[in-house]
């Protein structure tokens, strides 16, 4: 039996069985786990990835393994994406992004609020190899446009952001980036191909940590980059290869076995989100809550246009946050004070605003005033999980 087209199947039909069919020998239903580093070939195939092309049959894991490439056509298929490129982790993903389609004397434009992560390596390590890097509020096209450059070559964009949950209409950077010839990249880890698909949408690229929602469960690690097959293939021979941040097949299988409950999973992390965001809303210790669905968020507007799942995380601020997340480490019995999102449980961590400004890009004036004013003394991310409301609003009350 062979694995048919999936393109025109529905959602829940290609998490299931996208990148998958009946093993041709066992005729197992489920895709085998296949661990083995190299592989026997029968004709002779060139060692080089410079020589590596799509008709390049399975030699070496480094370059390509069947397991990790169902998950890479299970998630291409999710996207709308002509191919996929999988990564040990989401830092791993975004590292073979910017060096691959960035080089010395390049610009790029970057979300001023963003995954630390990424920030740290935009600010640091780019820029120590002549890249230089404008950060800007990208939720305020504008502000876009001002920052482009002679040689702006990307706009990065990661919506909704991590943590103040800001969204920028990638359909109309996506037409700076064409009038400049620049890349867009979108990091969309926190909607997910559920809620939004930027490549339906003008981006070039979307990037995904595998590790939070795609994967479900918190217990594998990955990244994942999306696009045209040209780029893929680039991103493949150069990162892939040379770079050699490669996912674990046994991390691919898991990754690729919480996929399949994605659109099921993503229902219900959105309706939680919905009740505890108004529960939060409402308490009188709580000073702000930041919710894409909820129309008191700034971008509410752009969200409902651009996302068909708003998702499960909520952001939220309250008086003596410290003391609070003191409360919150050994009272809480549901939800899990730890970082990471996107499991099946619930997480809460409190992001220090002193760590988010000094891990980020050292916001000074008008843009610093602006992101103290929405985080305070720190914001607490909630990552909503699938428990119970109930138990999550009573977990929630009694540390509040």
């Amino acid at each position: 039996m062979q694995n048919t087209s999936f393109n025109s199947k529905g959602m829940q039909t290609k998490a299931i069985h996208g990148g998958e069919s009946p093993d041709k020998y066992s005729c197992a239903s489920a895709p085998n786990i296949v661990m083995s580093s190299t592989f026997v070939v029968d004709e002779e195939v060139s060692f080089s990835a410079n020589n590596m092309t799509e008709q390049t049959p399975f030699l070496y894991t480094r370059w390509a393994n069947p397991t990790i490439q169902q998950l890479e056509q299970k998630l291409a298929l999710l996207e709308y994406a002509e191919g996929c490129v999988a990564f040990a982790s989401g830092m791993a993903a975004t590292a073979a992004v910017l060096l691959s389609f960035l080089s010395q004397g390049d610009h790029l434009i970057i979300s001023n609020t963003n995954y630390p992560g990424t920030a740290e390596f935009a600010r640091d390590t780019l820029t120590r190899l002549g890249i230089s890097v404008t950060p800007v509020d990208t939720s305020k096209t504008t502000k876009v446009s001002e920052a482009v450059q002679r040689n702006t070559r990307m706009i990065w964009l990661e919506t909704p952001s991590n943590p103040l949950l800001k969204i920028s209409d990638i359909n109309a950077v996506a037409a700076i980036c064409r009038q400049q010839n620049a890349l867009l990249a979108v990091d969309s880890t926190f909607a997910t191909p559920v809620a939004t698909r930027p490549l339906e949408l003008g981006a070039d690229l979307v990037l995904h940590s595998l590790t939070k929602y795609l994967g479900g469960h918190g217990d594998a690690m990955g990244g994942a980059v999306c696009g045209a097959q040209p780029l893929m293939q680039r991103l493949r021979g150069e990162a892939l290869v040379h770079y050699g941040g490669v996912i674990s097949p046994f991390n691919a299988w898991l990754i690729m076995r919480g996929m399949a409950t994605l659109p099921l999973r993503m229902r219900s992390h959105e309706e939680n989100a919905f009740t505890v965001a108004r529960f939060l809303a409402a308490h009188s210790s709580v000073e702000k809550v930041i919710y894409p669905g909820l129309e008191s968020h700034p971008q509410h507007e752009l969200a409902a246009q651009q996302m068909s799942n708003f998702s499960g995380m909520v952001s939220f601020r309250t008086g003596s946050a410290s003391k609070v997340a003191e409360r919150m480490m050994t009272e809480l019995g549901v939800i899990h004070y730890a970082v990471s999102l996107g499991h099946h449980r619930s997480l809460v961590y409190l992001m220090q605003t002193r760590d988010l400004i000094d891990s980020s890009y050292r916001l000074d004036g008008e843009e610093l005033k602006e992101y103290v004013d929405s985080a305070g003394e720190g914001i607490f991310r909630l990552s909503v999980g699938l428990e119970d409301a109930d138990d999550l609003i009573h977990d929630l009350d009694k540390v509040l």
